[in-house]
């Protein structure tokens, strides 16, 4: 037999039920959202007769005709590729430009611009390459590549033989440097040069000097160094034009040879980015490990050289 307590607590139970429901009913229904991409589809599937039903839009006859001031005619840039070896030591990657003055008479990019430029006259040239070396740094091996941007070009249709013949106006036009593999890419080729910037690797040579006598042992020590990692500080020497962080990096692997008691060469292998000048002396600390602490003696760099940028492209036109 059922309690008075229980009876009533059902009852009570029932009132609640029955609010809610009333609650329900006299609610309204809840708006439904529709996107952009749903209303532009919707307007676009209607017939004109039940959209002029629905919206009461005049337009009016235009009482003048236009006036065209100017009719200007662009085509789409044209891209030209290729690798440049560098053989001076007081040649800059581009305009080397302070406070509005240039510092150096000429530059790889208008070493190499200046011939294409004339083959193919354009509004504008726009130069880029898979990274850079110093003023005082060759690049030697297969060369760096780079691409260059004609932006709204007079000619288009450029054959290899066209190349080739600008690509020897380029090289004779300078002893300091020398393209190999001239042609006209894609834009979408380019984008396997930005996609390498990450992962490439490079080779370098660099000649150093310590005031230590360096044992044959301590060099040779080096050689079994792999994949060591090293924190290095935006260095002091670009600190004006650069964001001070701290950046890892990776020196795969380096070989050490010994020249006098005073000078070695340095064979190494390292990711993008790396600052080898700073890794070889230490700057002041700024880079850890370096060969300074991994030598325990004072050590500066005295020549560098890029063997070998390792990024396959563009596409090599030498059998």
């Amino acid at each position: 037999m059922q309690s008075i307590k229980d009876q009533t607590k059902e009852e009570a139970t029932k009132e609640e039920a029955t609010e809610e429901e009333a609650l329900h009913a006299n609610a309204e229904p809840p708006e439904e959202s529709v996107g952009v991409h749903e209303l532009r589809s919707f307007l676009k599937a209607m017939p004109d007769e039940r959209f002029s039903e629905l919206f009461d839009i005049k337009a009016s006859r235009p009482s003048t005709g236009c006036t065209i001031s100017s009719i200007k005619c662009v085509h789409d840039s044209l891209y030209v590729a290729g690798r440049y070896n560098k053989y001076s030591r007081s040649l800059c990657q581009t305009p080397w430009i302070i406070d509005g003055q240039k510092k150096m008479d000429t530059s790889v990019e208008e070493i190499i611009t200046q011939p294409l430029s004339l083959a193919i006259p354009s509004d504008d040239t726009k130069f880029s390459s898979s990274g850079r070396e110093d003023v005082d740094v060759r690049m030697l091996g297969a060369g760096r590549p780079f691409v260059i941007e004609l932006v709204n070009p007079r000619k288009i249709h450029m054959c290899q033989e066209d190349m080739v013949k600008i690509q020897k106006e380029i090289n004779v036009s300078s002893e300091d440097l020398r393209v190999t593999d001239l042609q006209v890419v894609t834009k979408l080729e380019i984008k396997v040069l930005k996609e390498g910037e990450e992962s490439k690797t490079k080779c370098y040579l660099a000649r150093c000097w310590s005031p230590l006598a360096l044992t044959d042992d301590a060099l040779q020590a080096l050689g079994g160094t792999k994949n060591l990692v090293i924190e290095q500080k935006t260095p002091i020497r670009v600190l004006h034009r650069r964001t001070l962080s701290t950046r890892k990096r990776v020196v795969l692997e380096m070989q050490a040879v010994k020249i006098d008691e005073h000078h070695f060469s340095l064979e190494l292998e390292t990711n993008a980015g790396t600052y080898v000048k700073e890794f070889v002396h230490g700057d002041f600390g700024r880079t850890c490990p370096s060969l300074r602490t991994l030598l325990e003696a004072d050590v500066d760099i005295l020549e560098l050289d890029v063997l070998s940028v390792n990024v396959d492209w563009p596409k090599s036109l030498t059998s």
